[in-house]
């Protein structure tokens, strides 16, 4: 996975910066996806949970 980067316009705020970049992360789907790996889950539970929300 290559990392996600941003570049800072001249005199931009941090914090527009910070959204734009959570922006970004969330179209990629880059935050989801960490969400979904910091806990293993069984196969069965991932087949529930996609079935589920189909």
């Amino acid at each position: 996975m290559e990392a996600t980067e941003i570049r800072l316009k001249k005199g931009e705020p941090i914090d527009r910066a910070l959204r734009r970049l959570k922006k970004k992360l969330d179209k990629e789907g880059t935050l989801k996806e960490l969400r979904n790996r910091r806990h293993f889950e069984k196969p069965s539970e991932k087949k529930r949970r996609t079935l589920r929300h189909r």
